[in-house]
């Protein structure tokens, strides 16, 4: 019985302060405009934490849900069931920096593209719902965008190309 409690003590350490966050550091300020470090930045339009707008990547627009503060990053899609073809999240980080994400409580499969500050994909990554399997950035990232598993393949994105015109979305009159 000691034993049990030991490893639970462990395990528990080991999610609570090793393992990283799934959305990376923990940043405090929120953001309205990412930094500008390069003199070059995807996201001009200064939508909201949770707002919504349309991003070009490819030959395609997708429209996207906003996370920029730590809170709605460290939430993201988990607990969601849906997420319609051509929707993701886009995750707004303060400074461009190794990113780490997981799939804990994540209900979806979804894949991964971390992305520049200029807007160029860095690496896309496949990642299994219900999982604590690390993705990292391989360069430094400014922003992830999560979509449906194997949207980027289906769609032939690939690193290199570019994400841009992120616009809010237009609300009817």
């Amino acid at each position: 019985m000691h034993t049990m409690k030991t490893i639970h003590s462990l395990l528990l350490l080991f999610f609570t302060f090793i393992l990283p966050p799934a959305w990376g550091e923990d940043l405090v300020t929120p953001v309205s405009q990412p930094s500008k470090a390069d003199g070059k930045s995807l996201l001009t339009s200064g939508i909201e934490d949770g707002g919504l707008g349309t991003l070009r990547i490819g030959n395609r627009r997708i429209r996207v849900e906003i996370a920029s503060t730590p809170r709605s990053r460290e939430h993201g899609l988990m607990q969601r069931d849906y997420l319609c073809d051509d929707c993701g999240m886009l995750f707004i980080f303060e400074k461009a920096a190794i990113y780490s994400f997981w799939m804990q409580d994540t209900l979806l499969p979804l894949s991964i593209a971390f992305i520049a500050s200029d807007g160029s994909i860095i690496n896309i990554e496949e990642m299994k719902p219900n999982t604590t399997d690390a993705h990292n950035s391989q360069d430094d990232a400014l922003y992830a965008l999560e979509m449906n598993s194997g949207w980027f393949a289906r769609n032939n994105i690939s690193p290199a190309e570019k994400a841009h015109e992120l616009r809010p979305v237009s609300k009817a009159r």
